[in-house]
């Protein structure tokens, strides 16, 4: 879910200070297009944030034909399979997660492959039985990871597992661990709708624009002062259609198979960009009032929401790193 989610990074409302030397190298992948920010001579750091992209792109991209995601999932029903520790804690760490949401993020979502399609010329609703047989799959405690024997296995034919919103935040947070590991504390990394910010800007923090869901790709309505963590949006105006007046997108409520409904953006500020990744997706399924609460009771975590009529909601401790550019079209 929220495969392809947009963040607008350095969107400075005034000039910043005068910061050190910086080098942006850009590559596809997962998906989507990953940046890395690095002061210039980090040549070696480079590569090494890339080796970590390129393993996280190699374990855990569904869609990657022969990799040992791909295998769990070609072998539900059928027995437990042979899995990486590092799929393995990432399997766990979404189990974890799931649980934390009541299944608003759920990894198992991917039994909904191939119902709804958004790049469609003519795209359609998906088939109500189909719907309604692919969500009877969904249930992340059908996801069984076993240390002791390295396995992990679905429990039932059919089931599927999905990792496009939790892997970048994943693949963010090794890489961050790995440049501060090198001496690298100031850094900015970016992959789709979410950045990590490393340290900050010349002594200032990072500023991260957040767009405005119904305005155009570098149109932002706020701006973010980040230091030290990572901000994840997602939204419903990367993929979707519209049918009959209403938009269908594709970040989906695994409880029903349709789009999530009562917000267009969730934006989640936190330490941990694994837990931000997932979060802003399950902010999206939850609601305001609902995804909010949730978010009030992580100790450092905060929260952007911007509703189905244009309205902007925030979490208690999201107050002087926020400043509000201008309100959301409606």
């Amino acid at each position: 879910m929220g495969a392809l989610l947009v963040l607008l990074v350095g969107a400075d409302p005034v000039p910043p200070p005068a910061s050190p030397a910086r080098e942006t190298r850009s590559a596809p992948l997962m998906g989507t297009v990953f940046d890395v920010s690095l002061p210039v001579g980090s040549s070696d750091a480079f590569e090494a944030v890339w080796a970590v992209f390129r393993d996280v792109d190699e374990q855990m991209n569904e869609w990657r034909a022969g990799s040992p995601l791909a295998e769990l999932n070609r072998a539900a029903g059928k027995g437990a399979v042979a899995v990486p520790a590092e799929l393995r804690a990432l399997l766990r760490r979404s189990l974890e997660l799931a649980a934390l949401c009541d299944g608003a993020f759920e990894p198992t979502w991917a039994a909904l492959w191939g119902l709804w399609d958004f790049k469609a010329k003519e795209p359609r609703l998906p088939d109500a039985a189909a719907l309604a047989a692919a969500t009877r799959l969904i249930d992340y405690r059908g996801l069984v990871v076993d240390d002791v024997k390295g396995t992990a296995h679905l429990t039932r034919a059919g089931m599927k597992v999905g990792l496009g919103g939790i892997a970048k935040g994943w693949a963010l947070d090794r890489a961050a661990d790995l440049l501060r590991k090198r001496g690298i504390t100031s850094f900015l990394l970016s992959a789709g709708g979410q950045v990590y910010a490393g340290g900050s800007k010349g002594g200032v923090p990072w500023q991260v624009g957040v767009r405005d869901p119904r305005g155009g790709p570098d149109e932002f309505f706020a701006v973010l002062e980040v230091v030290d963590v990572s901000v994840s949006t997602s939204g419903d105006y990367e993929r979707f259609f519209e049918q009959d007046g209403v938009r269908y997108h594709h970040i989906l409520d695994p409880k029903t198979g349709m789009p999530s409904r009562g917000l267009r953006s969730a934006t989640v500020i936190a330490h941990d960009a694994t837990l931000a990744d997932a979060l802003s997706t399950a902010l999206m399924v939850l609601g305001r009032d609902k995804g909010l609460a949730l978010v009030e009771r992580l100790p450092g975590v905060q929260a952007l929401v911007v509703d189905d009529q244009g309205r902007i909601g925030t979490s208690s401790g999201l107050t002087t790193q926020l400043h509000v550019v201008r309100q959301p079209r409606p």
